[in-house]
């Protein structure tokens, strides 16, 4: 999808604030709202706009552990790799999980309440994995930058 100056500026407004009238975002990037809802509308269509939501500091909700988790798989036929995707798809401590290149085959992020919380993820549910070989946890100590709109 080609975007001009006009999608751009939509879509970083809405990336600011996805609750922004459909009224305000329009008359912010000179359009009518029924020329803008529709615009909006295709960048839905298309994939460009994949959800709306609200950021959660997880600080608040009483998750206060969190950690990276480089996973090392045994093997990676296709039926392990696709029940370790599935399995990683249901946890709600998950809350990324990047397949990548490099040394480990997976990278999770993970929040939990407290390193017990974070223990018994690991032991009743990672580890529990059979295509889990090992994981390696990095515990993040602050954050610097997170849930930062895409540059357009």
């Amino acid at each position: 999808m080609q975007l001009d100056d006009r999608d751009r500026r939509i879509l970083t407004l809405l990336q600011q604030d996805s609750r922004i009238s459909n009224a305000d975002l329009a008359e912010a990037v000179g359009m009518s709202a029924s020329a803008l809802w529709r615009r909006v509308r295709a960048f839905e269509e298309a994939g460009v706009i994949t959800r709306y939501g609200a950021v959660v500091d997880p600080g608040a909700m009483g998750l206060d552990f969190e950690a990276i988790v480089h996973v090392h798989l045994t093997r990676h036929d296709p039926d392990g790799i696709v029940a370790f995707i599935r399995a990683i798809e249901t946890a709600p401590e998950v809350q990324e999980c990047y397949a990548t290149t490099g040394q480990a085959d997976y990278h999770l992020r993970v929040l939990c309440p407290d390193l017990a919380a974070y223990n018994i993820f690991l032991e009743r549910f990672l580890f529990r994995l059979p295509a889990v070989a090992s994981a390696q946890t990095n515990v993040v100590l602050r954050t610097i930058k997170r849930n930062r709109p895409v540059t357009i």
